[in-house]
C-alpha cells in the first residue's frame, strides 16, 4: 500500500477512528523508543565491560 493510499484510507475514517489511529501511533512510537533506548544502553554497557576487560 502506498503512503498516499494509506493516507486516503485514514482520511476516510470517522473523526473518532482517526483519533484512535493517531493515539495508537503515538503509543507505538513511545513503546519502541523505550525498547531502542534500552537496547542502546545494553550495547554501551557491553562496550564498557569489554573495555574494562582489556585493561582500558
Amino acid at each position: 500500500m502506498t503512503q498516499q493510499k494509506l493516507f486516503n484510507e485514514f482520511l476516510s475514517l470517522p473523526a473518532e477512528a482517526q483519533r484512535q489511529v493517531i493515539n495508537y501511533i503515538a503509543f507505538l512510537r513511545q513503546r519502541y523508543a523505550l525498547v531502542e533506548s534500552a537496547s542502546q544502553s545494553a550495547d554501551i554497557d557491553l562496550i564498557k565491560i569489554a573495555l574494562l576487560g582489556c585493561g582500558a
